[in-house]
């Protein structure tokens, strides 16, 4: 029964975080960029804050979860100014070569910049708090094991989406010519702009 728990978190994990999004996008570009571990740190961010959410909706913490609804505008203008910002510096960003990129990476603040990001994206808590509700596993009522067990298989589904896309990136990172990852920069410059702006609106 436990190992049910634990599997059901991973299949969340793993769900919520692979539709491509403004994280998806930044961990294509910086694995591009800065190589394996840059990108799987982002992503790793990103899982970090998928399981926090995953413990407010398994262990039916509402007060909390209120409180952060109702910031939700003001969560929606930081993280929407945030990916503007993140955008127009992507966009303008010159190619670096991959043995410079990978000497630059910085992947504490890979980890850390993602992390924020998805924390302030209110619709993170919507689709945790939809999902286990509709499969009956947020409750007051739950049992710590099980409820434990669920964000901690949240957060392993999160990081194998993560190391899988990580991985499937690399693969093509060393074909990429300098004038590719000059394109590359402003395609992902303008998506993550566009999330920006759509952060505003939804």
């Amino acid at each position: 029964m436990e190992l049910l728990f634990f599997l059901k978190g991973c299949i969340i994990g793993f769900s919520i975080a692979a539709p491509v999004g403004p994280i998806g996008v930044l961990c294509i570009k910086r694995t591009l960029h800065s190589g394996r571990l840059a990108g799987l740190f982002s992503g790793l961010g990103a899982a970090l804050a998928d399981a926090f959410y995953g413990m407010i909706a398994a262990f039916g913490l509402s007060a909390v979860a209120n409180l952060l609804l109702s910031a939700q505008w003001w969560l929606r203008i930081v993280g929407g100014l945030f990916l503007i910002y993140l955008g127009v510096k992507i966009f303008l960003e010159k190619p670096k070569s991959i043995d410079s990129a990978l000497n630059e990476g910085r992947f504490i603040k890979n980890f850390t910049s993602t992390f924020g990001l998805t924390l302030t994206n209110p619709m993170t808590i919507f689709s945790f708090m939809a999902v286990f509700a509709g499969l009956g596993l947020g409750s007051e009522s739950k049992n710590f094991q099980d409820a434990s067990l669920l964000v901690l298989g949240v957060f392993i589904g999160s990081c194998f989406w993560w190391l899988l896309l990580s991985e499937l990136v690399t693969l093509f990172r060393k074909k990429i010519s300098k004038m590719v990852f000059l394109w590359i920069n402003r395609l992902a410059g303008i998506l993550i702009f566009l999330f920006g702006i759509a952060a505003f609106f939804y």
